[in-house]
């Protein structure tokens, strides 16, 4: 590898870093807006799922236009969006105001994630993508390990102020456009190539009449929405029902980070060595019950609230590694692309999908403390319960045929 791609590399990282970090802040975020808005825990869900389903939206336009157009200038043109959003965030004083810079933020950032991964197809050949790829999705182990934990610290530093994370993130993104400017090339090789292939239209007709692509889509959907039900609410449960302090919440995430980066690597290498499926489904067994012990969470020491959601993430991981890599093999290689860009769509609505559902399930009182959080953990389940099914469907005879 160059020292120009490694400097390339580096900087796309740091884009996703920042993608994902002013998306994954805004849950443990939950135990400052919700006082400081006065607002309700279905009002707290709708800022939370604004960003995602703004993404799946514009995630879904953009795939029909974004293969005629330079990829440099698509993803600079998206990240200014998306950092103009972030940085407004951190300006907002009032819950619509917050809503709508939420939105914002959520329609731009829709397109980085599927740009970077399109300019490392472009730039890096197959033999040596592999290893290209892992250095930038890393980017999200250390949104998490790094990323959230630091901008809690920061917002408690600064006496509770819930703007600094984005005003954090603006900064960073700040410092990395000039360096992207500079240094990522034009991306415009793939442009000729687009006359001999199927458009979007084509493309989305060709999954919604296939019905295993239609299967793996609903899978896709499930999945998600059954991982994130219980997510948006777990600092006001952790603090408000449990009793632990705003200081401690930061330890989760990083304990849960922490766990997902060794997941990712052991269950990688398991789910290779002994089959996609079978670490799927062990995965998702063990995982449902890490959900009722979470939201139904007995009195116990901190250390041992760690252990808990240490488990949870690692298992997450172990379910999401597995279902990407066995969806992946759904469609043939000249339709995985764009596959996996309508596939980021429906996990956005997911998303959106899980969060306002657990906004209309639990509520809060003027205390903060979370009530009926058991209850999505119960549909949490049900709905992992019917992914697996599915997948165990859907995905049977894979590993053998490979």
């Amino acid at each position: 590898m160059t020292k120009k791609e490694r400097i390339i590399l580096v900087l796309l990282a740091g884009l996703n870093f920042t993608h994902f970090l002013d998306f994954m802040i805004m849950v443990p975020l939950n135990n400052y807006l919700t006082p400081y808005f006065g607002i309700s825990a279905s009002q707290f869900s709708y800022l939370v799922s604004a960003y995602s389903v703004s993404a799946a939206v514009s995630g879904l336009l953009t795939a029909f236009i974004v293969d005629g157009l330079d990829r440099k200038k698509t993803l600079l043109v998206s990240y200014i969006g998306f950092m103009a959003g972030t940085i407004a965030c951190g300006f907002a004083d009032t819950y619509i105001f917050l809503l709508v810079t939420r939105t914002i933020a959520g329609f731009f950032g829709g397109v980085i994630g599927a740009q970077v991964l399109a300019i490392i197809a472009d730039i890096f050949s197959y033999e040596r993508r592999g290893k290209a790829m892992s250095s930038v999705t890393a980017s999200f182990a250390l949104a998490s390990v790094l990323g959230v934990p630091f901008s809690l610290y920061l917002t408690n530093f600064f006496k509770e102020d819930w703007h600094v994370p984005f005003l954090f993130t603006g900064a960073v993104g700040l410092l990395l456009t000039p360096l992207v400017i500079r240094h990522i090339p034009p991306m415009t090789g793939h442009i000729n190539r687009t006359e001999k292939r199927a458009t979007p239209a084509q493309l989305l007709r060709k999954m919604i009449n296939a019905r295993a692509q239609r299967s793996a889509l609903l899978f896709s959907f499930l999945l998600m929405v059954g991982h994130f039900l219980i997510i948006p609410f777990i600092t006001p449960y952790m603090e408000f029902n449990k009793g632990f302090t705003k200081g401690q919440i930061p330890a989760i995430y990083l304990a849960g980070g922490l766990a997902s980066l060794g997941a990712a690597f052991f269950l990688g290498r398991q789910a290779d060595k002994r089959g996609k499926l079978p670490v799927f489904s062990v995965s998702v067994f063990f995982s449902l019950f890490m959900v009722i012990l979470i939201t139904r969470m007995p009195v116990v020491p901190f250390a041992v609230v760690l252990l808990f959601f240490g488990v949870w993430f690692a298992l997450a991981t172990g379910r999401a590694l597995t279902a990407q890599a066995m969806m992946s093999e759904v469609v043939p290689p000249e339709q995985r692309g764009s596959f996996m860009s309508f596939n980021g769509c429906v996990q956005q609505a997911g998303t959106g999908v899980a969060s306002m559902l657990a906004g209309y399930i639990v509520y809060n009182d003027n205390a903060g403390k979370i009530y009926r959080y058991e209850w999505l953990g119960y549909v949490s389940v049900l709905v992992l319960i019917a992914a697996l099914l599915m997948g165990r469907w859907l995905f049977a005879g894979m590993d053998k045929n490979k």
